[in-house]
């Protein structure tokens, strides 16, 4: 049995189980192209864009456009979360938790999710035939971290809203349709950065006034997305994605399912148990890209 269930015996705790501070499920899922597939690895057609010819003559030949084709390969990885309630354990509560444990294993496989999706970001994409190729990130996607308003000379610095401007440049430039929504998963802190910046809590940049509530949920044309579990690069910042949902794949093999039930093996405790399959790619380079931060500084200066 969990040896966390004694936390809940009546003798203890109040009639409720109460859940640890923890993300509840994914953030990320619904901001990223979704595919369900069959196997442990599938495959992605993708058609890249090609220019028209001018006509020179009359009458002449129709001319042949070789349209370029690319695949990318999706990996899939088995994820599971279980854990059982022992006959006893049952008699000492006042509720009966499964339901609860099976709230806390879909939440944790969401969390994997989300890690999942991150770590395509600027991990190596495998592409060609048979998905042997490997296709690195591409560093021209990272903004400046010195990214800062014209003007002002800094080291490294926070989350701010010349950053996201640089971001929203740099897919412009790769003629990414603007009619796309940018998606930028953002930490604690650098919501706390962004808040310390005046263009995005002023009232001339900003009808949303998100020092309010301390809510910053659209600034720059790049709808943010609350997330902690943002990785740092080898300088110790904080790598702050930003992406549209064609950009990044999540190939779903099996969705998050659970099951409850009594072991036998097990003194007949009762066993919660979750799986899911799951993988995730980055479909193009020219879609998505990060945005060194540092996790302590401010969006200007760090003073």
């Amino acid at each position: 049995m969990s040896t966390q269930i004694t936390t809940a015996f009546v003798e203890q705790y109040k009639a409720n189980v109460y859940h640890l501070v923890q993300q509840k499920g994914s953030k990320l899922r619904s901001t990223v192209r979704l595919e369900t597939v069959v196997g442990k690895n599938a495959f992605f057609d993708q058609i890249g864009a090609v220019a028209a010819q001018v006509r020179t003559t009359r009458h002449g030949d129709t001319p042949r456009m070789d349209t370029p084709h690319s695949r990318r390969r999706v990996s899939l990885a088995d994820y599971d979360w279980a854990d059982l309630i022992d006959q006893e354990d049952r008699i000492r509560m006042l509720i009966d938790p499964a339901s609860d444990y099976s709230k806390a294993a879909m939440w944790a496989l969401g969390r994997s999710i989300d890690d999942v999706i991150i770590s395509a970001v600027d991990s190596v994409a495998y592409t060609g035939v048979d998905g042997s190729t490997s296709t690195a990130f591409d560093s021209g996607m990272i903004v400046p971290i010195q990214t800062v308003w014209p003007g002002v000379t800094a080291a490294d610095t926070g989350l701010n809203l010349a950053k996201l401007i640089e971001a929203k440049k740099l897919l412009g430039r790769n003629d990414v349709d603007p009619d796309e929504e940018v998606f930028v998963p953002v930490n604690a802190d650098q919501i706390s950065s962004l808040l310390k910046d005046e263009r995005v809590v002023s009232g001339d940049y900003n009808k949303a006034l998100p020092l309010v509530d301390g809510i910053v949920s659209r600034i720059g044309g790049c709808t943010l997305i609350p997330c902690n579990r943002l990785t740092t690069d080898a300088n110790g910042d904080t790598k702050v994605p930003f992406y549209t949902a064609s950009g990044l794949l999540l190939a779903l093999g099996q969705d998050m399912t659970a099951k409850i039930g009594e072991r036998a093996d097990k003194n007949y405790a009762t066993q919660v148990f979750a799986s899911m399959t799951i993988g995730a790619t980055r479909m193009e380079e020219k879609r998505v890209g990060y945005i060194p931060c540092d996790p302590g500084a401010n969006p200007i200066l760090d003073i």
